[in-house]
C-alpha cells in the first residue's frame, strides 16, 4: 500500500513538470492541442495527489503501524475522526493535505468555464504547477509519508493528547485551505504581471478564490483561539504565538486587498497596491510555514526543526525576488486612473484603512521574527486595530470624492451619540478605565454606524420601490450580497473586538487549595471543593475533581475540571471546567493534589485549584459565528441577470 503512494507521488510529479512545459509553450504557440494536454495532465495530478492521500488516509484507519506516519500519530484505541485527523496532525501529512488541496484546486481553475480571466488561466495554471511541484519535491525527498519501518509495531504511540480536541478536526483544515488557496490568486496576478493584462480582468478572476482563502483563514482563526481557550488551561485564548501571528498576517493583507479592489473597480484606483497585496498574501503564508517546520522559532503550535525548513526558505526567497522583478518591470502599467480627491472621503478612509492593516501585519512580522513578547504586541498592534475599528464605522458612512459636509455630520450624529451613551452608562456601572471607556465607545460608533447606515438603505428602497420593511430589507440582501455580507463581517469585527477588550481588561484570577468541603470566592461566586475522583479508559487515567458553584446562597451549576495521563506522553494534559454565559465565564483548573493522610486515603485528597472569570469572552465566539453568516453571504453567488 505505500509504494502505492509514493509511486502515485512520483508519477505526479512528472505530470506536474510535463503541464508547466506544456502551458507556456501552448500559451506561447497558440497551440491549443497542447493547451488541451497540459489541462488534462493537471487534472491528472490532482487524480494522483487524491489516490496518494487516500492511500494514507486508509494506512491510518485501518493502523498499518509499519508505515511511520502512522505509528507516529495513531492508535489503535483512536476513535476515528481523530484518525482521519491524524492526516494533518504530522509533517509530512499536513504537507500531504496541503498538496492534495492545491491539486483539487487547480482542476477546478481548468475545467471552470470562466468569462472573465481565460486568457490567464494557462499562464496561472503553470505558476499553480510550479508551486505543486515544490510540494511534490518536498514529500518525495525530505518528508516522505509512506516510508516504512523494518518492524511492525504492535501499537502506535497516538494522537498527542493536547489534540484530542474537536478543535484539531476544523482549525488545521481551515488554515491549510486557506493557504493553499491563496496560490491561485498570487498565479493569476503573476500570469497578469507576465502577460500585461492589468486591468480588472486578472481580479474578476480571482475574487471569488481571495473572498474563499479569507474566509477560511479567519475561521480558521477564530477556532484556533477557542481551541487555546478550552485546551490548553491557561485561560486565554491568543498569546501572540508565532503560528497564531502565521494565520493572522495574511488574513489581515487579504483584507486589505478586498478593500483596495473595492477602488479598482469603481475608480480604477490602487492598480499597484492590489497587485502588491494579494502576492504579499501568499508570501506571508509560505513565510508561516517555514517558521512552523523550521525550527527557528519555538511554539507549542509548531513541527519543531525539520528537513523542509531551508528547502520552504529558498521557495520564499525565490518567489519574493521573482515578484519583485515582474513589479518593477511591469510598474508604468499599473498607474492608477485617477487620484484621491480627499482624505475626507470614502475613498480616503479605505487608504488610511489599508495603511493600518498593512501596518499592523508589519508590527506583528517584526514582533514575531524577534520573538517580542505579549507586552510589544499589545502596546503597538492593539492600537492600530482600535483605529481600524473607529475606520470601519466611518467608512460607511462617508460618500466618495468630496462629501458634502453638511450630509457627512448627520450620518455620523446618530453613531456619535450612540458612542457617547456607551461611555455615560459605562461610567455609571462603574468603569473607570480610560483605555476601556476609548474602546467600548469606538466599538458602540462602529456597529451603530453599520446599523444607521443600514437602515438608511432599506428606508430608501422602501420609498422608492413601496415594498414593506421586512421586503425591503430581504430585496436589498439578495440584490448585492457582497455588499450586505460586508456589513454583516464589519458587525462581527466588533462584537469580537467587544470580547477581546472586556476578557483582557477586566479578568480576575485566584488560586487556592482546599480540603473537600471547603470553599473559595471569585467575585461574587463560591466555589466548594467536593472531592476527587479517578478512571480509566483504554487509552488514559483521568482525575476528575467536582466542583459546587454558588452565587449567594444559590446553587448554579456543577463544574468538572480533569487531568488526564497518557501512558506514551510524559507531560499530563489540564481540561478545564467552564461556564459561560454572554457575560461572563467562569473558568476553572485542577492544579494539583494530594492525599490528606497518607497513609489513609480514604480521607480524601487536598486539591489545588486556579479560577478566573473572563467577562465577555462568549461576545468572541458569537462574533465568530457572525463572521461566518457574514463571509458566507459575501462569497456567495450573485443570481444570474
Amino acid at each position: 500500500m505505500a509504494e502505492i503512494g509514493y509511486i502515485a507521488l512520483a508519477l505526479a510529479f512528472g505530470a506536474c513538470i510535463y503541464s508547466i512545459i506544456a502551458f507556456i509553450f501552448g500559451a506561447r504557440g497558440e497551440h491549443p492541442r497542447l493547451l488541451a494536454s497540459a489541462r488534462r495532465s493537471i487534472l491528472a495530478v490532482s487524480a494522483l495527489v487524491t489516490i496518494s492521500a487516500a492511500v494514507l488516509l486508509t494506512a491510518l484507519v485501518t493502523h498499518n503501524f509499519q508505515i511511520e506516519y502512522v505509528a507516529l500519530y495513531t492508535s489503535s484505541d483512536l476513535s476515528l475522526p481523530y484518525l482521519i485527523s491524524a492526516l494533518w496532525a504530522g509533517n509530512a501529512g499536513s504537507l500531504l493535505f496541503w498538496g492534495w488541496l492545491l491539486s483539487l484546486f487547480a482542476a477546478v481553475v481548468v475545467l471552470k468555464k470562466q468569462a472573465q480571466g481565460r486568457k490567464l488561466v494557462p499562464y496561472a495554471s503553470a505558476v499553480i504547477m510550479v508551486i505543486q511541484a515544490f510540494f511534490l519535491l518536498l514529500l518525495l525527498f525530505a518528508q516522505n509519508p509512506f516510508h516504512k519501518l523494518p518492524f511492525v509495531p504492535a501499537e502506535g504511540v497516538g494522537l498527542n493528547p493536547l489534540l484530542e480536541n474537536p478543535g484539531m478536526i476544523i482549525h488545521p483544515p481551515m488554515l491549510l485551505g486557506g493557504y493553499a488557496v491563496f496560490a491561485i490568486p498570487f498565479a493569476f496576478a503573476i500570469a497578469a504581471l507576465i502577460t500585461k493584462r492589468l486591468d480588472y480582468e486578472w481580479i474578476s478572476a480571482i475574487k471569488k478564490w481571495v473572498l474563499l482563502g479569507w474566509l477560511l483563514l479567519g475561521i480558521g482563526n477564530i477556532i484556533g483561539a477557542w481551541w487555546a481557550y478550552v485546551e490548553l488551561g491557561w485561560g486565554g485564548y491568543w498569546a501572540w504565538d508565532p503560528v497564531e501571528n502565521a494565520g493572522l498576517m495574511p488574513w489581515l493583507v487579504a483584507t486589505a486587498f478586498l478593500h483596495s479592489i473595492m477602488l479598482q473597480r469603481r475608480k480604477g484606483m490602487f492598480k499597484l497596491w492590489s497587485m502588491v497585496l494579494i502576492i504579499l498574501a501568499f508570501i506571508l503564508t509560505i513565510f508561516g510555514t517555514f517558521i512552523t517546520r523550521s525550527g527557528i522559532l519555538v511554539s507549542v503550535h509548531t513541527f519543531g526543526e525539520t528537513a523542509v525548513g531551508p528547502a520552504f526558505l529558498a521557495f520564499l526567497i525565490i518567489i519574493f525576488l521573482g515578484s519583485l522583478t515582474l513589479l518593477f518591470y511591469r510598474r508604468r502599467d499599473l498607474k492608477d486612473e485617477a487620484g484621491i480627491g480627499a482624505l475626507v472621503s470614502r475613498e480616503g478612509t479605505f487608504l488610511i484603512n489599508n495603511l493600518l492593516l498593512v501596518g499592523a501585519t508589519f508590527v506583528i512580522f517584526l514582533g514575531t521574527i524577534f520573538r517580542s513578547d505579549k507586552t510589544f504586541f499589545n502596546q503597538v498592534a492593539v492600537p492600530i486595530f482600535l483605529a481600524v475599528i473607529l475606520l470601519l464605522g466611518i467608512c460607511i458612512l462617508i460618500a466618495w470624492r468630496r462629501p458634502p459636509i453638511k450630509k457627512l455630520r448627520l450620518n455620523l450624529l446618530w453613531p456619535a451619540v450612540v458612542a457617547l451613551i456607551v461611555v455615560i452608562a459605562l461610567v455609571i456601572a462603574g468603569i473607570r478605565q480610560w483605555y476601556a471607556l476609548v474602546a467600548f465607545c469606538l466599538c458602540g460608533f462602529a456597529i451603530s454606524a453599520v446599523l444607521s447606515q443600514w437602515f438608511r438603505d432599506v428606508l430608501a428602497r422602501h420609498r422608492v420601490k413601496a415594498e414593506n420593511y421586512l421586503k425591503a430589507f430581504i430585496s436589498l440582501v439578495r440584490s448585492n450580497k457582497s455588499r450586505y455580507g460586508g456589513y454583516i463581517v464589519h458587525i462581527a469585527i466588533v462584537l469580537i473586538a467587544i470580547g477581546v477588550v472586556g476578557s483582557s481588561v477586566y479578568d480576575v484570577e485566584t488560586e487556592a487549595v482546599l480540603a473537600p468541603g471547603e470553599s473559595m470566592t471569585i467575585n461574587d461566586y463560591s466555589l466548594t471543593y467536593e472531592g476527587l475522583d479517578w478512571y480509566s479508559t483504554p487509552s488514559k487515567m483521568v482525575v476528575t475533581a467536582e466542583v459546587s458553584v454558588y452565587r449567594g446562597n444559590r446553587f448554579i451549576s456543577m463544574l468538572s475540571p480533569e487531568v488526564y495521563f497518557h501512558p506514551n506522553f510524559e507531560q499530563p494534559v489540564t481540561e478545564v471546567a467552564i461556564r459561560s454565559t454572554l457575560i461572563e465565564d467562569l473558568y476553572v483548573i485542577l492544579a494539583g493534589w494530594e492525599p490528606v493522610d497518607s497513609a489513609d486515603l480514604s480521607k480524601g485528597y487536598i486539591a489545588a485549584f486556579s479560577a478566573k472569570v473572563n467577562p465577555l469572552v462568549a461576545w468572541i465566539w458569537l462574533g465568530g459565528g457572525v463572521f461566518l453568516l457574514g463571509g458566507l453571504l459575501a462569497f456567495w453567488p450573485e443570481r444570474r441577470k
